[in-house]
């Protein structure tokens, strides 16, 4: 940045603004938002309104707090800082598009229709590999001769079962509203993405954000908080943090003293390990304080209200949910998150993915140590298929509406109710 005076760097006030107000202008101008369909022209706006605003932002600095300090002449540093942003950016998106040239970083992706509209969208599937898309071929229900031809619409989903898609697209004037809902909810509950190719009598409207594929028209699906890189990494640095000082200063003494309560009841290890779902259904080892005695079903049934399995420690544990300290663990290992729908065991997933909807939605972020529907109350044993709807329901809308007030409002709420004793806690 510019040289003001060598103790500027050490200065906690402009370090701090320097580095919040990127954070902040990268947030509102998305400058960390491109795909690989965004268009160069996109990206030189980026970084001319993401480094214009911050070289305003930064001057704004010595009049808001450092009023009568001289800049020095050594101001062409913000320029050549800036400089190697610009060249930085650019290599690395040159690098990208070499690297998916060569076969990586690709996306498979097939067609749902087989009208004129889809001509321009395969063609640039097949010719520009520097876009990263491995075009499988397209379903139609009306006849034709084209290559890359899999079969009429109603076989993509066993397609689909059978094979690693990433994306489907599909014609809007080949199919009805209702095949297009219907084709969204299953990519929901597989974690496909879905697009939509509009035609030329109007578009479709149901959250959706208008994209281009250069010169191509393409309809996705309004993006989740998470699909922002910003919001993304800076919820991955809180969880750092605030794993990290739960480890230091309350796992590194309670585990003590647990271990000589725990081993003193019932024989067996201090944690209890138990494979759970994590992001996008992939498996990791849950970690937990042992609060039942040494048992086989401890992996298959979830413990229930006057569990003979669980120990008199861990009725307490259990009941001020101290048990789930060690998920930090798991959140500092970047398994889990600090908010975010709980994990649920893999007999829980495989029994109730078959029967409410939109189940595996959940799985669209990391598990976290405790969540929106626990807190509300949706904790526990599964008694009823409604108390799963429901937890479902509100991991949804936790999904979908995330903030970082709600994951503070959420946090403050779970220290409440340990404090006071979960009801459901058993």
């Amino acid at each position: 940045m510019f040289i003001i005076s060598k103790d500027l760097y050490v200065d906690t006030l402009y370090i701090l603004y320097i580095n919040l107000t990127w954070l902040l202008i990268s947030f509102y101008t998305n400058f960390y938002i491109a795909y690989r369909y965004t268009k160069l022209a996109r990206i030189v706006y980026l970084l001319i309104t993401q480094l214009g605003t911050f070289f305003l932002a930064y001057f704004a600095y010595f009049s808001l707090f450092k009023e009568g300090v001289t800049i020095g002449n050594q101001t062409n540093t913000v320029l050549y800082l800036f400089s190697g942003i610009i060249v930085v950016k650019f290599l690395f998106i040159y690098a990208l598009k070499k690297y998916r040239i060569g076969g990586g970083n690709f996306r498979d992706v097939i067609i749902l229709g087989g009208n004129q509209s889809i001509e321009s969208l395969t063609s640039l599937f097949n010719i520009k590999d520097e876009l990263g898309y491995r075009f499988k071929g397209y379903f139609s229900d009306k006849e034709t001769s084209r290559n890359q031809y899999l079969g009429q619409i109603d076989q993509f989903y066993l397609y689909i079962e059978q094979n690693n898609v990433d994306e489907i697209y599909c014609s809007i004037s080949e199919l009805s509203k209702k095949e297009i809902n219907k084709i969204i909810d299953f990519g929901e509950r597989n974690n496909k993405v879905v697009k939509l190719i509009p035609n030329s009598k109007g578009l479709f409207s149901r959250g959706m954000v208008l994209e281009y594929y250069d010169y191509i028209p393409i309809l996705s699906l309004k993006n989740l908080p998470f699909d922002n890189p910003l919001i993304k990494y800076s919820k991955r640095g809180f969880d750092i943090f605030f794993s990290l000082f739960i480890i230091v200063f309350i796992l590194s003494w309670i585990s003590i003293i647990l271990f000589i309560l725990i081993k003193f009841e019932s024989k067996g290890p201090l944690i209890f390990k138990q494979i759970r779902d994590g992001l996008n259904g992939k498996q990791f080892e849950c970690y937990k304080f042992r609060s039942m005695g040494l048992n086989i079903e401890a992996h298959k049934i979830q413990a229930t209200k006057e569990d003979v399995r669980v120990t008199r420690i861990g009725k307490l544990i259990r009941k001020t949910s101290i048990d789930e300290l060690p998920q930090f663990i798991n959140v500092f290992r970047g398994d889990m998150s600090v908010v975010g729908p709980r994990p649920h065991m893999t007999s829980q997933s495989k029994k109730y993915a078959r029967i409410v909807d939109k189940y595996f939605v959940r799985n669209l972020v990391k598990p976290g140590v405790t969540g929106l529907s626990q807190v509300r109350g949706f904790r526990g044993e599964i008694e009823e298929i409604s108390d799963m709807e429901n937890r479902v329901r509100l991991d949804i809308f936790y999904i979908n509406n995330w903030s970082f007030i709600l994951d503070l409002k959420i946090i403050l709420q779970t220290i409440f109710n340990a404090v006071k004793g979960e009801e459901k806690a058993y």
